[in-house]
């Protein structure tokens, strides 16, 4: 009998083209991918890989089974579902993943209230960018992913996927405290322009759209994280893009200010089309949207002028 787990590492190392690039996606040492190949050819009696320079590839037989292993793994996601709604009560285990902001604002609420009303179901968080969770849910190497699309750049998800949108994301200008524009009600890109920025780094989608919209901006800082963006805007270096999801104070005085044209995202949760039928898939999809309105609130400042989370 074939083991799954087994076909698993083999379909792993045929999408990535490596045993290094399988060992990375299933979050497992070269070695244990190794062993599971000599296993599985153990098991089916056939020559699966062969030495290719320093790194190996598939032989025809090879090609073969991990042609059928997707299949067979779909197929038994599809039986899975099948059991699980039989039983009485949701329970089981599953992994989501989630981009840094949505792993912080919408996971922790969402996560509590699963605990809470379905103790017998476990939920695993694992934080990942979209480019990583999306192939890894598709792989069935975690059972939902929590990702965004930019408005004017949208996302393309592979076959075998399925979507449901959960919140349209603003993103504000952080401005210093004492900024010559930190009260105004909102603002215009055009009226920064002159303003020194921080922003991700260059290839990230906040990097991209503030160069594309705003020609010449003078990014004077770069940093993937974003406390550490509000950091050097409350030190007065430069202004900042920082979107309402996961937003944390800041440790000093910073101004949050709407942007009028400014960007905007869409998060949306993505599962296997397999797993559709499973109670506990449903229960989480169910779950996340009561957690938006309270991540994704309006901008404002605290009583003793710290940076804070927006209220509405």
């Amino acid at each position: 009998m074939l083991n799954l787990e087994r076909l698993r590492v083999l379909h792993a190392v045929a999408t990535t083209g490596s045993v290094v690039g399988a060992a990375r996606l299933l979050h497992v040492t070269t070695s244990a991918i190794s062993q599971q190949m000599a296993r599985l050819e153990q098991e089916t009696g056939t020559h699966l890989s062969e030495r290719q320079g320093r790194g190996i590839r598939l032989t025809e037989a090879g090609v073969l089974l991990a042609d059928q292993a997707a299949g067979l793994l779909a197929q038994a996601e599809r039986v899975m579902a099948t059991m699980e709604q039989h039983r009485t009560v949701v329970s089981g285990s599953l992994t989501i993943a989630a981009f840094p902001t949505a792993a912080r604002g919408l996971l922790p609420p969402t996560l509590r209230a699963l605990r809470s009303r379905y103790p017998g179901l476990t939920v695993s968080a694992r934080e990942q960018e979209p480019y990583e969770a999306i192939p890894a849910v598709r792989r069935g190497l975690v059972d939902l992913a929590v990702v965004e699309e930019w408005i004017d750049d949208p996302l393309v998800l592979p076959p075998g996927l399925e979507q449901r949108a959960l919140v349209d994301d603003t993103y504000d200008i952080a401005l210093p405290g004492d900024h010559r524009l930190a009260d105004r009600p909102r603002l215009s890109l055009d009226e920064l322009r002159d303003e020194e920025w921080i922003t991700s780094n260059d290839g990230q989608l906040c990097h991209t759209w503030l160069v594309r919209n705003l020609r010449g901006a003078r990014i004077a800082h770069t940093a993937a994280e974003h406390p550490t963006q509000l950091a050097l805007v409350a030190a007065g270096l430069c202004v900042a893009l920082i979107p309402r999801l996961g937003r944390e104070p800041a440790s000093a005085p910073v101004r949050f200010v709407p942007l009028a044209d400014g960007p905007r995202r869409r998060i949306f949760v993505v599962w296997r089309s397999a797993s559709a039928a499973r109670p506990s898939i449903g229960v989480v999809v169910d779950a996340l949207p009561e957690a938006c309105p309270v991540a994704c609130r309006a901008p404002g400042r605290s009583p003793d002028h710290s940076a804070t989370r927006p209220s509405s």
